[in-house]
């Protein structure tokens, strides 16, 4: 007998809607269940966590989950919980988001697990060789145009407009169900709260169509405690792929969160159990400047989504930021980490012929650089013992050789504790 999944979204604080009858229907047997990701860009990011973390209870409690890449309805664009109608992508543009999408999906679920592997689905599939005429005749019959305006994404956007296009996306999505649920015995869908109009047109195209059993659960959307939208910083999304958003600012985006959304984002998007999370917010409770909430949040996700190497170079680019760290610290550090963590630092750039085979650290600071004001400045710090070299305290008479340069490319020079500037060699 499978696990009992709602109790499990509920406790979690992750059930927004649900069809009737849907509990009693998934703890009687093992089901198939899915969620659609829409292949719009060639990484998900962290809003798209919630549904991926649903996915994984669902297969935890034994049930076997598809996750419906829409390389079809990418073409559509659905307009729930959009202002406006988004640009349509070609189908080179669409396969390769879909691509990038599932290896993504794939450190997430396990797909080679037995009977309840996570399979992966493409309406294009299905979509491709369908006519016109054939979904008319075999799809929008069944649902009337009264029904399809009442829904709230519909009527949100009368005033301003909307194209057949996206008024057609609820049938588009309401057969995908219909057709997992003929070939893959799919009984319920889950989404986000923005997708439950979407979800009822399709347990009724199933329920008008074939009769079938059909549930839905949806997600609340995640706002967190300031109002701000989740998932954004100064810089844009947090993407799951590091080369948009490096380990570094993702372990930083969790380690930041707030005290007030950190209970909450601890119950989604780890897999604690309720005992450890109770203990763990006990703890942070007693002592919450020493952030263990956050902590435990970033280093349980930032390994999920990068792996535990990713992990200790995150920790070690906050450590250089925030704690005590080593030349070889900051060596451990991609190129691309370094640089964020350093963002905004005053930056000079010499060339090879210019540094020649040594540099004196007083020129590095003030005549070559401008970091500080004049060599006599300069030579002050230095006596304080207050200037390091990849932080290294250093003295008056320290040369720089290329040797010091991390990736035979940039120095971290340091004055106290605070300030930092970067010399690149060119």
């Amino acid at each position: 007998m499978p696990a009992n999944f709602i109790a499990e979204l509920q406790w979690r604080g992750m059930i927004h809607d649900i069809m009737p009858g849907t509990e009693e229907a998934l703890n009687k047997k093992v089901s198939s269940g899915y969620i659609g990701f829409d292949p719009t860009a060639d990484s998900l990011h962290v809003g798209h966590l919630v549904q991926i973390m649903t996915l994984v209870h669902f297969q935890r409690a034994g049930h076997k989950p598809f996750a419906l890449v829409g390389g079809a309805t990418g073409m559509v664009g659905d307009p729930s919980g959009k202002s406006q109608e988004r640009n349509l992508l070609d189908a080179e543009t669409l396969q390769h988001n879909v691509d990038c999408v599932q290896k993504q999906l794939e450190k997430f679920l396990d797909f080679n697990c037995g009977d309840n592997s996570a399979e992966m689905v493409n309406n294009y599939d299905w979509f491709q060789n369908m006519t016109f005429l054939d979904f008319i005749r075999d799809v929008g019959k069944h649902i009337s145009v009264n029904y399809m305006m009442a829904k709230d994404s519909v009527k949100k956007r009368l005033e301003t407009g909307m194209s057949f296009t996206e008024f057609s996306y609820q049938l588009v999505q309401g057969y995908d169900f219909y057709y997992l649920n003929q070939h893959k015995n799919c009984i319920i869908q889950l989404g986000g709260s923005d997708q439950w109009g979407n979800i009822v047109t399709g347990t009724e195209l199933i329920r008008r169509k074939s009769g079938g059993e059909a549930y839905a659960v949806t997600t609340p959307l995640i706002k967190k405690a300031d109002g701000t939208k989740f998932g954004k910083t100064e810089g844009g999304s947090v993407w799951l792929d590091p080369e948009r958003t490096s380990p570094y600012e993702f372990y930083q985006f969790w380690f930041n969160s707030s005290d007030a959304d950190s209970g909450n984002y601890i119950r989604i998007f780890t897999l604690k159990t309720k005992e450890e999370i109770e203990e763990l917010e006990r703890q942070h409770a007693e002592a919450p400047h020493l952030r263990i909430l956050q902590k435990a949040i970033a280093e349980d996700i930032t390994i999920r989504v990068h792996g535990e190497d990713a992990l200790r170079t995150a920790i070690a680019a906050s450590n250089i930021l925030f704690g005590k760290s080593t030349a070889d610290d900051l060596r451990s550090l991609t190129e691309k980490d370094f640089f964020s963590v350093f963002t905004g630092v005053p930056q000079a750039t010499i060339t090879r012929e210019d540094f020649g085979t040594e540099l004196s650290i007083i020129d590095a600071l003030a005549s070559k650089t401008g970091f500080l004001s004049s060599n006599g400045e300069a030579r002050r710090e230095l006596k304080a013992n207050a200037i390091a070299v990849n932080k290294e305290k250093v003295g008056e008479s320290f040369m720089l050789t290329k040797d010091h340069f991390i990736n035979d490319h940039y120095i971290l020079l340091s004055k106290g504790k605070k300030n930092n500037y970067i010399l690149i060699l060119e």
